[in-house]
């Protein structure tokens, strides 16, 4: 789902209280603990987090998940250990209701991830 806000603070008031609530947040506050230098910000009517000149990660609430957009998965995790059985696209990790994220590696991607762009490393699609 697209929101039609200007600020995070906008985003955040328009998500439903629902289960992608819960589960955007704690996305949110491992992109924060690990990241805190990134700005937060909207871009394509959906959070982002990056630099004033490059968004490293976008985070939006769908209709049936939620989704963190991180450029190219491969990049960052060729073999796919820290994203076993997470549901995924080239660039979009989606966490179904039934994805706990504390059951996953995400943590770990999400500040490999990190290093790579702090390193200035091509993480882009």
């Amino acid at each position: 789902m697209l929101y039609d806000v200007n600020t995070p603070t906008e985003y955040l008031q328009a998500l439903e209280d629902d289960w992608r609530k819960p589960k955007l947040m704690e996305l949110r506050a491992l992109i924060q603990q690990a990241a805190p230098e990134l700005i937060e910000g909207i871009s394509y009517k959906m959070l982002s987090y990056g630099s004033e000149t490059q968004n490293v990660f976008h985070l939006n609430a769908q209709r049936a998940y939620v989704s963190l957009y991180v450029g190219d998965t491969k990049k960052i995790d060729a073999a796919g250990a820290l994203l076993e059985g997470i549901d995924k696209g080239k660039g979009c990790i989606r966490f179904k209701k039934s994805t706990k994220v504390a059951d996953t590696r995400i943590d770990e991607f999400i500040v490999k991830t990190i290093e790579a762009w702090r390193a200035g490393k091509d993480i882009e699609c």
